[in-house]
This record gives C-alpha cells, structure tokens and sequence, in this order.
C-alpha cells in the first residue's frame, strides 16, 4: 500500500514541477522525415545526420518544486559536432503543438548557418540567429513569435538577484535584437537555458574514439534497430581501469548517497550480454566512462582471431597487394596507396543449377526482359522519315526568315531498332552485418545471394554485358574483393555455383571497393555504364574508417567513378540510410529496400527501370 501511495505521489509532485507542457509535446521522430532535407536545403553541412541528443546538467536555479521532486536539474539543446546535428528529442517548451514544431524547425535553420562556431556562446548564437535571419528571410516572423512567447515564459529581470538579473536581461536583448550583445557575465548560477539557442557547452568525447569490435549493424524490424533509433548521443571518457584492492567491500555514508559515485567493477565483454536497466542508468549518468580491462578482453580478442580462416580454407587469391588511396576528409586529400585490396574467388565453389525455388520467378523474368533485348528508338533531325521533326521544322523556318540558310536540313523523324549498348556492374556488400536474420525466415546473406541470381537471369536474357562482385574489409590493408562474374564469363551453372557459395565476411570499408569496382567498369567501351551498389548499412571498419571518415571517403569514390563516366546508384536495405545516402549519392541516386524479403523482386524491376530508355 505505501509503495502504491509513494507512486501516486510521484506522478503527481513530479508532473506539478514540470516546467514544459506535457500535452503539446512534439518528438523529434514526427518530423524525423523532413528535418534532414529541410536541414539541407538551408544551407547545413550535407555530411551531419540528424539525430536525438541527451539531456546534459544546466545548473541554473530551480524551482523549489523542481526541488522537492527532484526534476529539473537537465535540459536538451541543439548541439552538433563532426558527424551528426543532435536535437532535443522532444519538445514542450510551449503550450502549443505548433509553437513546439516550429521550434524544431528554427533550431534546424540556426544549426545550418552557424557561423561562430568557436566564439563565446551568446556571441555564437546571435551570429547563428542574424545569419539565418539574412539568409531565410521568411523566417523573421516565426522567430518574432517564438522569442516573444518564450520571454513569457522566462523569470522577469526584476524578480533576480543583480548578476542574475543583469545576465537575464542580456539574453532578452539578444533574443529581441541579435548582435546587440557582445559581453555577457553570469552570476553565480548560470541562467535559464534558451531553447532557440545552441547548447553552450556540448557534450564531448574525452578519450580517444577507439571502435568497438562489432561489426553487425541492426537490421529493419529488429529490437535492436528499434533501441539505435531511442539512441542518444552521451557524454563519454575513456579511462584506466581502476584496481579493485577490496571488491567485497564499499564504504559509505548512507547520507552521502546521492552525492557520492562508488566504482564498482562489472566484467561486460560481450555485446551479446544484456541488462534491461542499462539504460536507466546510463539516463542518470552525466558521464559514461569506459575502460579496457585485458583480462576481460582477451577471451574476445581470441575468438575474433578464431573466425579468420587460415589460408588453406579461405577464398583463393587471384590478385594480391592492389594499391588503392583513400580520402581523408579532415586533411582534405587524398592519401595515395593507403588500401591494400586483395582479388579473391570461392575456392571449392561447384557448378549447380539455379535452385528449385527460384526457377518460376526466373523464368517470368526472363520473359520480362527478353523485350529489352532490343528496342525501337525515335532518331530526330533525319533527312527522311515516317513523321515530321517539328522542332527542327520550326528552327528551319526562323532561319530562313532570318536568311540563314542551311543545306539539306533534317526535318523528318525516324523509328529504328537499336541494339542496347549497356555495361553493368553490381558491386555487393558481404560484410558480417549480412548475417542478421529477415523476419525470422532467413538470413540478409541468402537474400543477396538469391537477388543476385535472379538479377544474373533477367540479365543473361537482356544480353547486357554485367558483372558481379562482393567486398568486406579488415582495416585497410586487407580490402577483400570477390569475383563472382566477370564481363568477359557467361552466366551458367559455374557462376550459379560461386553465387550458391556467398557467406558473410567482415567489415564494410566500401571506399576501396567502389574505386576498384570503378577502375574495371571504366575499361567498358559502352555508352552507358551504370555502377550498382547493394548494401544493408553504413561504411565502417575496425580503425577510423567509421563515421564521417567512412562517409566522405565513399562519397569522394562515387563523385571520382562520375569523373570518370560512370553512374553510380545505390540500393540499400538500411532503414537509417536516408540520413547518410543523400550526401553519398544524391537525392534520386538510391533507393531504400524497406523490406529484405522483397530485394530479390526489387533488383531486376529496378534495373529495368533505370536502364529502360539505353
């Protein structure tokens, strides 16, 4: 009954000191759809994703109900740092929805034109405000509005201390006219945080960014997908382990408990290990320090070596030491012979025939593309034909009345067949994230293996010249390239066979991949050559290749491989992938999968449509 009563008191005391309202909340999910575009189009960094951020200690005065139940005490803020813009993940600073989502709208423009970075806060965030207003003029009113309902809510400059109420007063002038403000002095607490503001101090990463040893992204549908989604960005240190000399015995004062942090040395080797209070925990911590104890971590560091195959039993090496450079973004150049990449093909692969399962819808789609083979093109500006060129007769006419002449002009439109002059290279991602399961039936590996077979038949009936290959990574002097098909193989049971071989590899480093894959497709004489890319999540690799780096490196390879005539598309099964592939590939360069299951369906419809006017 007391616990009962306790928690009713709870809800209630807490729900009463809530400054926010609570009704007219907004999330950063609802308009997770628009924010990366609208982010982008005002003008912010194309390479930041958009992401929740975490809620970090103001210090500010508090209510002395806020005090009493024990609210209060953090706030989310904007902030961004070198890979992802972090936002509040919700928002009820107003009583209106409306007020809230425009808001989250401001705080995206003010993010893409910050341009102090470096300069004290309030001074930042006035160049930031004056910036966006200047460049999104339409945006003034909305911010008039905004300022003006949030100084209703702030506490007035008279009912503060002196140094309180002159730092208020500040912000007020900044909020009303930016760049009116260039001293500020805080009192002895700081003040109330302003959300139209960037956060002052962000959280930032102490110790060095060591990679985890994972290489698994989430794949859709899954809870862990679910739980990146809830992800927020943590304030994090990177610490020695500390000794435990008495681990059966902590001493301290049971008044002291919410002033004093105890270590308390927890073995969790395993990402496989689960704790359903994690993230409570971690919600209470201001910072997560992580540490390496090699006794715990041995154990890990052997089964990884474990899973590499010795020599014997690995793929047989057709090329070894192929030189390849790599794009560091924060040195701004390119770092020549940096990858390694190794050109393997399945040792033990049999030659079998198509599988049982997959010859009725091979065999609609070879009647579907069989009608590609060749097809009718409307040739213009000829000297005879079935219809007339009216363009070309229009251009005829305005010359001759502007006594230009020209000599046996085109007028006529022709109809012809035209052989397809297409090559085609699909370039696969068999990374160990392939190994994730779709929907409880199968594994993302054998729904690559199945789509490339089918692509292999629809294309084998077309007659386009294609190719097929695979890649994973072990840092970057371990590229593994895999051939699956060459330009110059035909398509029958042998490459069945290899295709019927596909297993997960390791890591995804897809910058040296796609140069390679690049480097073969340029030697094509064709007059369209088109660059397909399968993937299920982001680059990575087990050294720095993670992140941005991964990113702008693979961004750099695609916009090389359009340098050199080739045209690059990417089809994903990432559900985070519209966050990162705009900035790869464009706004009409990629397509999201959202169901695995359809992909072997997807890739030849798809194929067709982008090469249905060659």
């Amino acid at each position: 009954m007391e616990e009962f009563v306790g928690g009713l008191w709870d809800k209630l005391i807490t729900r009463t000191a809530h400054r926010g309202f609570p009704k007219a909340r907004v999330t950063l999910r609802e308009i997770d759809p628009i924010a990366p575009i609208f982010f982008r189009a005002l003008g912010g960094d194309p390479g930041l994703s958009v992401r929740a951020g975490t809620a970090t200690a103001h210090g500010a005065r508090r209510s002395w109900m806020e005090r009493v139940a024990g609210v209060g005490e953090k706030i989310e803020l904007a902030w961004s740092d070198d890979t992802t813009l972090h936002l509040p993940a919700e928002l009820d600073v107003f009583p209106e929805r409306a007020q809230n989502r425009e808001l989250y709208l401001w705080l995206l423009a003010l993010a893409a034109h910050d341009v102090a970075p470096q300069a004290p806060w309030i001074v930042r965030n006035q160049a930031a405000t004056r910036a966006a207003l200047a460049a999104l003029p339409g945006l003034a009113p909305r911010y008039r509005r905004l300022v003006g309902d949030l100084l209703n809510l702030r506490p007035k400059p008279e009912r503060l201390r002196d140094q309180e109420a002159a730092a208020e007063a500040a912000i007020r002038a900044a909020l009303t006219e930016p760049g009116s403000v260039t001293d500020f002095m805080a009192g002895k607490h700081p003040p109330m945080p302003v959300p139209l503001w960037l956060h002052p101090t962000p959280p930032v990463n102490t110790g060095d960014a060591r990679q985890a040893g994972s290489a698994k992204s989430p794949q859709p549908g899954s809870a862990k997908s679910q739980a990146d989604e809830e992800a927020r960005k943590r304030r994090a240190e990177r610490v020695e382990m500390p000794e435990a000399k008495s681990p059966f015995m902590l001493l301290f004062r049971a008044e002291s408990l919410f002033s004093w942090a105890e270590f308390v040395k927890v073995d969790r080797p395993l990402d496989e290990d689960e704790n359903e209070h994690a993230a409570k925990a971690a919600n209470d911590l201001d910072i997560l320090s992580v540490a390496d104890d090699d006794k715990s971590t041995a154990a890990s560091r052997v089964r990884f070596d474990l899973d590499l195959p010795a020599e014997a039993d690995d793929d047989l090496v057709l090329a070894d030491g192929i030189l390849l450079p790599e794009w560091n973004y924060r040195k701004q150049r390119l770092q020549p012979d940096h990858c390694r990449l190794q050109m393997m093909v399945a040792r033990d692969a049999e030659p079998c025939p198509l599988p049982q399962t997959l010859r009725a819808p091979a065999k609609r789609l070879r009647q579907q593309f069989q009608a590609l083979t060749t097809q009718r093109a409307r040739l213009r500006a000829q000297l005879s034909g079935s219809d007339l060129d009216i363009d070309a007769c229009v251009r005829f006419a305005a010359d001759k009345i502007d006594g230009v002449r020209s000599s046996e002009p085109g007028l006529y439109v022709d109809s012809r067949k035209q052989q397809r002059d297409l090559s085609c290279l699909l370039l696969a991602d068999l990374s160990l994230s392939t190994d994730a399961w779709v929907n409880n039936s199968a594994r993302v590996i054998e729904v690559i293996r199945d789509s490339l077979l089918l692509f292999g038949e629809a294309l084998a009936a077309t007659g386009d010249r294609f190719a097929l290959y695979g890649f994973s990574s072990v840092r970057r002097d371990n590229v593994r390239f895999h051939l699956l098909k060459g330009f110059d193989e035909r398509y029958d049971d042998g490459i069945r066979g290899r295709l019927a071989t596909l297993k997960p590899g390791y890591y995804t480093r897809m910058g040296a991949a796609i140069r390679h894959a690049a480097a073969i497709l340029a030697t094509r004489k064709s007059s369209r050559r088109l660059l397909l890319i399968l993937t299920d999540g982001k680059p990575n690799d087990l050294d720095k290749y993670e992140g941005r780096y991964g990113i702008e490196d693979t961004r750099m390879a695609i916009l090389e491989a359009r340098r050199q005539g080739l045209t690059p598309f990417c089809v994903t099964i990432d559900e985070a992938a519209g966050d990162y592939l705009p900035h790869l590939f464009g706004a009409s360069g990629f397509v999201v999968v959202h169901d695995a299951a359809m992909l072997p369906q997807v890739l030849p419809s798809l194929y067709a449509r982008l090469t249905e006017n060659i």
